[in-house]
């Protein structure tokens, strides 16, 4: 997307309406690195193949879950929803606090290691989007 434009003949409304929403709210986005961790819970996807579509760089989302075993469980989705993993739930309780406050949590994919077998160790970057 360009970069924002404004004249003084054009209202908030025709911005939106020619260069999105996005991009008059973007200009005020701060991405606040919180934490570096890891992706938990690899070894037990359903479809392993989301392992070797990511790579470092990629944005992740994050969404917490209704989970059974870990109440404030935080699950990671690749930028097309697929199910990469968890948070490791030793690293979770400030998080899930925070998204459950209404903060957007995301990560990114800081380095990639190949591990015996299939398994690939997965670190990320914990970031606040902050306005």
């Amino acid at each position: 997307m360009g970069e924002l434009t404004i004249s003084d003949k054009e209202g908030v409304v025709s911005i939106a309406a020619k260069q999105g929403v996005e991009a008059m709210i973007k200009p005020l986005v701060k991405e606040i690195h919180l934490f570096d961790s890891f992706v938990a819970g690899t070894s037990f996807l359903e479809d392993s193949g989301v392992l070797d579509k990511v790579k470092v760089g990629d944005k992740l989302a994050l969404r917490r879950e209704n989970n059974k075993f870990d109440s404030k469980a935080i699950l990671i989705l690749t930028s097309d929803g697929q199910k990469l993993g968890y948070i490791p739930e030793k690293d979770n309780l400030i998080f899930s606090r925070l998204m459950d406050a209404g903060k957007a949590l995301f990560a990114t994919i800081t380095e990639i290691k190949e591990r015996r077998g299939n398994f690939k160790q997965i670190s990320i970057g914990i970031y606040l989007a902050d306005f």
